[in-house]
This record gives structure tokens, C-alpha cells and sequence, in this order.
């Protein structure tokens, strides 16, 4: 992909000494700069599913269980949708005391 990008002062006077300092070429130095960047957002954000979980039951669906449900009925969902065989039921949590 070719990357054709405008730059105010300060971008360019760092993209400059970014070069200067590193010897990279501005093809390796944005190639470097966005492999960093990408890690740094990815180790960020939770997993999708972790994200879908903490959204579930925030909407009012109108149901009472689906907050403590969430997983049951998304893995149940995905069975019916998918054809899984066998049992899809999650085991019940444990009660402590």
C-alpha cells in the first residue's frame, strides 16, 4: 500500500529526527512506528468476547436474567445457529459457603 500523508511542523521535525536517529528509511520508520503503535492498542482492549460480555445485559432487553446468562444463552444461540451436537449447556457456577 502506498501512503501518501500531509505533516504539520513538529510531525516533521520528528519524523526527521526519528530518522536521523534510527537510520531507518521513512518507509521502515512508518512501517516500525505502526507495528508499535498496533501493539500498544491491541494490548489495550480487552478480547471481543470480553468486550461483548461487559456490554450484555446493559440495554434493557426487557429479560432479567440475560446479565447472568450471557454465556449460556450465546453459546446456546450459537448452537441452534451452527447445528452443534451434543450437550451446549454451560455447567451451573458453584455456590460457595
Amino acid at each position: 500500500m502506498r501512503i501518501n500523508a500531509r505533516l504539520d511542523g513538529d510531525s516533521e521535525r520528528h519524523l526527521r529526527y526519528l530518522i536521523e536517529a534510527t537510520g531507518l528509511s521513512v518507509s521502515d520508520l512508518v512501517k516500525s512506528s505502526l507495528a508499535h503503535y498496533y501493539d500498544a492498542v491491541r494490548s489495550d482492549r480487552p478480547p471481543r468476547l470480553a468486550r461483548l460480555f461487559a456490554y450484555a445485559g446493559t440495554q434493557g432487553s426487557g429479560r432479567s436474567d440475560i446479565s447472568v446468562r450471557t454465556k449460556q444463552a450465546l453459546t446456546e444461540n450459537l448452537a441452534a445457529k451452527h447445528g452443534a451436537k451434543g450437550d451446549t449447556r454451560l455447567p451451573k457456577p458453584r455456590r460457595s459457603g
